[in-house]
């Protein structure tokens, strides 16, 4: 067994072409089947090469330079695990089953390992696909009757004492007796009724031969106690391994004398894995599970039910942001030292939304994911809503909506987690630094898929969607991956919570919206924006090509043009109106900090537009399920006001002002208050504006009552003043200024009488206010020229913002552009190191090494090649200093510079003659 680290390679070190990407030699057959994985990856086309690094990314950081490099690090032990991890369980089964078959394995072998003795229909018909999968992914390689596990997989998969198998096998004959003595390996042959035979070798495959016999172990067995058969009952679907004394029993010693367990310690001993596979009948797994099991339905409704209970949870989500904007309007609560909120201002932010802490840390994680909440970057910082937020209050509900479900597609940050620990014992607070997870994008986007596979108005129950999801990314144990728990299944859970709250889903159901939102769900890569759901045309720009002095290596080209393929244009940049965001409705002014809105709002603003993507369709898709805002409520003689629907922004606002909200749901119910009709006097209105607004947005006659208390706290209102002197109170009516003197309830504000008509306190003016309102007064504040000063909604902004990007689990996917230009440099690179050379008079062993040449040849012979129009391959240093082999047309050569078709490159480029260190002619032109 080799290192880890080493590569497939090194498996048939036949001839100098063995390492697949060495010096000269003769071409391998087009017919010969491939030795080594480099070889297997040379014969794909290339679709086939691009199918590999977009279902294994981490394979292009950086670009191999040739198939040697790629199969060297896709035999990596990092790059290895995270392609078993993507497997589903039945193609991670047939690696298994691969990692304990002989190797090479053919597909006969693999079949019946998987299919045991008697064969099993559906395990048949699913192999094909899942072996085809393997080699996909450059796990397996070779035809079918020489089926080779790549080695590192092998020895992540294959059981050891430390690590056992999935499989639950132990290990083969040959390596349980490793280092037995040749006397007890004859005893043992004897005892089992076979003819000694000259070397250990040969018992050790008498023995195998015994075991993978079926009759005759059959015959063998039949002689075995019942005790005995016991004994491996209990061991035959693993683990392998037992423990026994210094004295076993004579049933044990029995299965010992006769190998059918072999000692692995003094006091451990295993089961053979040929012994094992017959006592399976030939199966290495106790259950293959080619088929992945059903989503059992939970309910079934009709489509307009589960449409309706979805609009009705997306219209309780974008109340719940928007009411979390204006409880933050004048700046949130501070942001803690590490990051993120404290539990204190969690529950205070909860009770504010009238939810749960754990909905309220949902609901503020998306409200941030989505750029409309952000830490305003001051000193003593603190949370408020970000520019983008008051654009995002100016969209239509149905495409406010479509950002908030964009931004939970593709946020990695997981609320869900709010309230754990991480692993040095710290709690995890919401908009923490700790709560990211590039699994979730993936899970959300997969719940929903399966979601859509059931028919329309169907939810599945919970058990049979993990048990799918487990199916499709089976958890792998420590001693493969090296993880001890999974995320996985408790993201599933959530994701099927936070889809009903937020109306992708209805009564567990997908909707109408959420089947719109799909193909962002699926297609968007792990750790992309939400700009995906608006994508704007982007393509790869021209490659940097070489000039003299400046030799641009290939992997760095592909990786710029990769990188401008991916490139998202920038958002235009917007202001919004700091005052329509408070909610108040009143005098709300432009927050002078408010530069620029983040590319969250343009997104927002771009979902008005490009009919037909998903975002649009999701947006029509609940337009007709939302209530059409009204313009009345209906006043009661309770001092309460009902809106039964959502209110036209202006009424909304100023209703908020003027009375305060009792509850929430399908109907707001307000109620008036002294305090509330005071704070609408305080913002500006009057009497008379108070009772005309009522009039006019009430469906039902005013109520006396409300009457009464509009004009009974209008008259009090402003019969004190307060202004800055340390403070004072004025008042015309001396007996008022009196009554306060004499009340206990002054005391702390230290008053004294300056003019019969004029107090002066110690306190400043806002505790003033506060302490005569506390006595049941109504003052109002006045400015230092003796106005009646209006209080005006300051709403506090943080500067310009960008959403949070999204943390991927491991490299993102490739784009199209990078994928065709990295298999160009592959392709490219692999020519110039396995082209057919002339032998060089300095490498006589052939070793394959750089041409070295001196000045005078090398430019001899680049004018003859021009001449000629012959390919030569050169030995080439560049301005780093980074040395490369490339394959070269000279067209022309002046100058001290060689202007040349690259096919390493796949284009024309110049070099300078003195970074040429040396040249040699080929045995044939390239095709």
């Amino acid at each position: 067994m080799g290192t880890a680290g080493q590569t497939e390679e090194a498996h048939v070190p036949e001839g100098p072409d063995a390492a697949g990407g060495g010096g000269g030699g003769s071409a391998r057959p087009a017919s010969a089947p491939p030795r080594t994985l480099a070889e297997s990856l040379r014969s794909r086309g290339d679709a086939s090469l691009a199918a590999l690094l977009r279902g294994r990314p981490d394979l292009l950081s950086p670009v191999p330079g040739d198939i040697s490099q790629l199969a060297g690090r896709a035999s990596t032990r990092a790059s290895v695990i995270r392609a078993l991890e993507r497997l589903d369980r039945f193609t991670l089964q047939a690696a298994e089953a691969l990692a304990v078959a002989p190797e090479p394995a053919s597909y006969e072998v693999l079949r019946a390992l998987l299919a045991g003795d008697d064969g099993d229909a559906p395990v048949e018909a699913a192999l094909p696909g899942a072996l085809g999968a393997l080699r996909d992914q450059a796990l397996v390689w070779g035809d079918d009757d020489r089926l080779r596990l790549v080695r590192t997989a092998r020895e992540l998969l294959a059981p050891t004492a430390s690590h056992p198998s999935p499989t639950g096998l132990g290990p083969t004959v040959a390596e349980a007796t490793t280092g037995m003595s040749p006397t007890r390996l004859q005893e043992i042959l004897a005892a089992s009724g076979l003819p000694s035979t000259h070397d250990p070798v040969s018992a050790v495959a008498s023995l195998t031969a015994l075991f993978t016999g079926r009759r005759r172990m059959a015959a063998l067995l039949d002689t075995a106690p019942s005790e005995a058969l016991a004994v491996l009952d209990r061991l035959v679907w693993g683990p392998p391994y037992g423990e026994v004394t210094a004295n076993p029993a004579p049933h044990v010693r029995w299965l010992r004398d006769r190998g059918l367990l072999l000692p692995a310690s003094p006091r451990t001993v295993v089961l053979p894995r040929e012994a094992a596979l017959h006592l399976r009948a030939g199966r290495a797994h106790r259950r293959p599970e080619p088929v992945p099991p059903p989503l059992a339905p939970r309910g079934e409704y009709r489509p307009q039910v589960v449409d309706s209970a979805a609009a009705a949870q997306a219209f309780t989500a974008l109340d719940i942001v928007e009411e979390l904007g204006k409880e933050w309007n004048e700046g949130g609560p501070g942001v803690l030292r590490a990051g993120g909120l404290s539990v204190r201002d969690l529950k205070r932010t909860a009770a504010a939304l009238d939810t749960t802490e754990p909905l309220a840390a949902f609901w503020v994680e998306l409200a941030y994911a989505a750029g409309l909440v952000a830490g305003d970057g001051e000193a003593d910082e603190r949370y408020a809503p970000t520019p983008a937020h008051d654009d995002w209050l100016e969209l239509a509900a149905p495409e406010r909506w479509a950002v908030l479900a964009a931004a939970w597609l593709a946020a990695t940050r997981t609320s869900g987690l709010v309230g754990g620990q991480d692993s040095r014992g710290r709690t995890l607070s919401a908009l923490g630094p700790d709560l990211d997870r590039g699994a979730a994008p993936e899970v959300r986007g997969r719940v929903l898929a399966l979601l859509a596979t059931l028919p329309e108005g169907t939810s599945p129950t919970r058990e049979s969607l993990q048990a799918r999801l487990r199916w499709e990314r089976p958890l792998r144990g420590a001693g493969v991956t090296g993880r001890t728990e999974d995320l996985r299944p408790r993201l599933a859970d959530w994701v099927l919570d936070e889809s009903e709250l937020l109306g992708v889903t209805g009564r567990g159901a997908l909707s109408a919206m959420g089947r719109a939102l799909l193909p962002i769900a699926e297609s968007a890569p792990p750790g992309a924006a939400a700009d995906g759901l608006f994508p704007e045309a982007a393509g790869p720009g021209p490659a940097d090509a070489e000039t003299p002095g400046s030799a641009a290596r290939t992997t760095g080209s592909v990786a710029d043009a990769g990188a401008r393929a991916t490139g998202a244009g920038a958002d235009a940049a917007g202001r919004g109106d700091a005052g329509a965001a408070a909610g108040q409705g009143v005098t709300g002014t432009r927050d002078a900090g408010a530069a620029a809105a983040p590319p969250s709002a343009p997104r927002a603003t771009r979902a008005r537009g490009g009919a037909g993507t998903p975002a649009e369709r999701a947006a029509r898709a609940l337009a007709p399920l939302l209530p059409e805002p009204l313009d009345h409520v209906l006043l009661q003689a309770d001092l309460t006001a009902v809106a039964p629907g959502p209110l036209l922004r202006p009424l909304a606002a100023l209703l908020s002002v003027a009375a305060d909200i009792e509850s929430r749901g399908g109907a707001t119910v307000y109620r008036f208050t002294p305090g509330s009709v005071r704070r609408a006097l305080d913002a500006g209105q009057s009497a008379s504006d108070l009772h005309a607004f009522l009039k006019n947005h009430s469906r039902t006659p005013v109520p006396q009552p409300l009457t009464y208390l509009i004009d009974d706290v209008a008259r009090r209102h402003g019969h004190l003043r307060v202004g800055a002197a340390s403070a004072y109170v004025r008042s015309d009516d001396d007996a008022v200024l009196d009554e306060i003197l004499a009340d206990r309830r002054s005391a702390n504000l230290r008053l004294r009488r300056l003019a019969p008509t004029v107090l002066a306190a110690q306190a400043d003016p806002a505790t003033l206010l506060d302490g005569l309102r506390t006595m049941g007064f109504a003052p109002a504040a006045e400015s230092a020229e003796g106005d009646v000063l209006i209080t005006r909604a300051h709403a506090h902004r943080t500067p310009a913002r960008t959403a949070p990007a999204p943390v991927p689990d491991g490299p993102a996917a490739p784009a199209p552009a990078l994928l065709g230009a990295a298999v160009r440099a592959i392709r490219a690179g692999d020519l110039a190191a396995t082209v057919e050379r002339k032998p060089l008079p300095r490498d006589p062993a052939g070793t394959g090494a750089p041409p070295r040449t001196t000045a005078s040849e090398t430019l001899a012979t680049m004018q003859a090649a021009v001449l000629t129009g012959s390919t030569l391959w050169i030995g080439y240093v560049n301005a780093e200093g980074a040395a490369s082999q490339r394959v070269i047309a000279p067209v022309r050569v002046e100058g001290g510079f060689v202007t040349a078709y690259d096919h390493t490159a796949d284009e024309v480029r110049t070099y300078p003659l003195h970074r040429v260190t040396g040249v040699a002619e080929l045995a044939d032109d390239p095709a």
